[in-house]
């Protein structure tokens, strides 16, 4: 039996995963994967792709040499992650279940079965890094290499605790660079397409899932003069910043000249959830969707204590540039679970119920949920 420390891999059925587990077995650690079904409802449709991506992952352990097992948090993630997920989205909010599913499915439970499995340490294939500061004694989340693939904005809430037993072997490469190592060792899946969309909903129309669980109360849509232009079909249904499915496409102001700025494109930009009412604009610099501050709640911080306020960089969405940023306390202080970020520059379409998430250079400090934003007068 291996006398060298065990690391469980999370094997999704992706590239990236199993060439950490190959980069691991090359370093010489006694490898296990594991695969996760979070998932059970409907798993049979043309969406729901977790049979194909445990014989994928099988067939990677195969060619790794390693064992695979097949864990089922199904329960779990349905009690921590999706009736989460509801409540946000009839709230009218827009959550974000990947970054729950990884602090509280991938990290937590998967993580605690490893240790079970006398684990050292898990690993996934996540595109970020973890390192050990030597002067503060604590472990930081990093960005992945990649610029374009970094995922740290979706680990913001990673403790000390789960940081210090996780292991991101692809963090240090670049996206190519893992294709084509899978490709030289031969692994079944070095072409398989990254996944995309939340993975309980996998490639399905959004609308077509959440109209299963959330009831559908029409009301009115609105333009900043107040006129009715249209009708919306819950308002659950939609989020800050959306374009496409308004229904209102071809709506102008009355009198308009042809090829004027009355045809620019409808965005959504409020959501007044006491009078239903679904609020949109023309334009997409629009001032309602301008936003200079924001106050975010349910705080968690990579470091288990809040960062100074001061100034650092932020995200209020993925795969946005950071953002220059002023950290302020909330209303009860930086130790309490929520702060505010006040931007030298408006943010465009800062949304409830997703993550603001704080950096300082490649390091990520944490972040919370935004509650609130103020948009431009």
């Amino acid at each position: 039996m291996s006398q060298l420390p065990r690391v469980v891999v999370g094997l999704s059925g992706g590239v990236d995963s199993a060439v950490s587990a190959y980069l691991l077995k090359q370093q010489g650690y006694d490898v296990v994967g594991i695969f996760m079904k979070n998932w059970e409802d409907d798993d049979d449709s043309e969406y729901c792709s977790s049979n194909i991506d445990f014989v994928d992952a099988a067939a990677v352990a195969d060619v790794l040499g390693i064992e695979i097992e097949h864990v089922n948090f199904a329960a779990d993630y349905k009690d921590r992650v999706f009736s989460e997920f509801l409540r946000e989205y009839q709230a009218g909010r827009t959550p974000n279940p990947d970054i729950l599913c990884n602090a509280e499915i991938k990290f937590k439970s998967f993580l605690d079965h490893a240790m079970r499995l006398g684990a050292e340490k898990i690993a996934t294939g996540h595109y970020c890094r973890v390192r050990l500061n030597e002067q503060t004694g604590r472990h930081e989340l990093l960005k992945g290499l990649d610029p374009s693939k970094d995922q740290s904005y979706f680990l913001h809430r990673l403790n000390q605790a789960q940081l210090s037993k996780t292991l991101f072997p692809v963090g240090e490469l670049h996206k190519t660079e893992v294709r084509r190592i899978a490709q030289e060792i031969g692994l079944p899946n070095a072409k398989k397409k990254d996944s995309t969309g939340i993975c309980f909903i996998g490639e399905r129309p959004f609308r077509e899932f959440l109209n299963r669980y959330i009831s559908k109360e029409p009301g009115p849509i609105k333009d900043p003069s107040g006129r009715t232009i249209g009708q919306h079909v819950g308002l659950s249904f939609y989020t800050l910043g959306q374009r496409q499915g308004l229904g209102i496409g071809g709506i102008k102001a009355k009198g308009a000249q042809r090829g004027g700025g009355e045809h620019t494109p409808w965005f959504v930009a409020r959501k007044d959830i006491e009078k239903n009412t679904l609020w949109v604009v023309q334009g997409h610099d629009h001032p309602w969707l301008l936003s200079e501050s924001l106050q975010a709640n349910d705080a968690s911080w990579c470091a288990d204590q809040p960062p100074a306020p001061g100034l650092y960089a932020a995200k209020t969405r993925y795969r946005q540039a950071d953002a220059p940023c002023d950290l302020r306390p909330g209303a009860n202080g930086l130790s309490a679970p929520e702060f505010e970020m006040h931007f030298a520059q408006a943010q465009w379409a800062v949304t409830p119920g997703q993550s603001a998430v704080l950096y300082d250079g490649d390091v990520c400090l944490g972040g919370g949920v935004i509650h609130a934003a103020s948009a431009l007068p």
